[in-house]
Parts: C-alpha cells; sequence; structure tokens
C-alpha cells in the first residue's frame, strides 16, 4: 500500500499558469500585427472561456495586456512592451508575491532564527526563481513558440 499518491505539482496557481500561457500568446500575435479573440485565447492554452476572462480582466488591469472592443476586437500588447514585460509582472498580477514567502515545508514559524531543515536550500531555490522570473521577457517566450521550439500544450 503506497502512503504517498503521485500528483503534479506546480509552483503557480492554476490562474498564474494560465495568464503565463495567455500572455505569451497574445505577445505572438501581438508580434504579428494580430489581435486575439477571448474563445481562440481560451481554446490555444486550454482554458475555459469565462475563467481566461478572468484573468484577462487581471492582466488588463495590470497593464500587461490591453483589450480592443469590437467584432475584430480581443487582446493585444504594443509591441514596443513585449520585450519589457517580464515572467514577474504576470506572476504578481495573479498571484502576488507568495511564492517569495513561506516555508518549503509549509511551516508557519520558519524563519532565519528558527529555521526548518530545508529553509537555506529552499530560499536560494526561491531567489533563484525570482531572478529567473525578473530577467525572463515575454518576448523571448514568444519568439520560441513562434518557431515551434516551444509548446503552450499538449
Amino acid at each position: 500500500m503506497a502512503i504517498f499518491t503521485a500528483k503534479q505539482h506546480t509552483m503557480f496557481s492554476k490562474a498564474c499558469e494560465y495568464a503565463i500561457r495567455a500572455t505569451i500568446y497574445v505577445a505572438m500575435r501581438s508580434l504579428q500585427d494580430q489581435c486575439t479573440n477571448l474563445k481562440a485565447l481560451a481554446e490555444e492554452i486550454g482554458s475555459p472561456v469565462a475563467f481566461t476572462a478572468k484573468i484577462m480582466q487581471q492582466l488588463v488591469k495590470h497593464n500587461i495586456v490591453y483589450s480592443v472592443m469590437g467584432p475584430t476586437g480581443g487582446f493585444q500588447i504594443e509591441k514596443r512592451r513585449v520585450h519589457k514585460i517580464k515572467l514577474s509582472m504576470i506572476v504578481n498580477a495573479i498571484d502576488g508575491d507568495a511564492i517569495y514567502q513561506g516555508c518549503g515545508l509549509g511551516l508557519e514559524a520558519c524563519n532565519a532564527l528558527e529555521p526548518c531543515p530545508v529553509h537555506d536550500k529552499f530560499a536560494k531555490i526561491r531567489d533563484d526563481l525570482k531572478q529567473m522570473l525578473e530577467t525572463t521577457s515575454i518576448y523571448e517566450l514568444a519568439t520560441g513558440l513562434e518557431v515551434g521550439m516551444t509548446y503552450l500544450k499538449r
């Protein structure tokens, strides 16, 4: 009898995962001077339309993407801004800074004065993650998608 069950865990909330995927896809289309409608976006990232709409509202509110009204409307990012949008901006817009806080083992009292067994190692991982999120632009991710080197769903 297994004590632990195999389960896929991710660092980000499901909303944040979809927000990152959505932003990458909108950026790729924006670089091609194309607007992305909500239904097509939800299909492309494998997210329910209503959930995608809520996520996109947050991204618009945080000035990551903008909404284009009308029958040919949807979402877009100004080409000149695609280089400036970092993964950390999306994570902060959807999940806040919770990923940089807390204990690796989930203990409430874990800190530098009363560390858990993985405190120092986990702090290094968090610092590396923060560095990666702050230096990775949507442009580099969107261009990898565009040339078929990366994928948004499988």
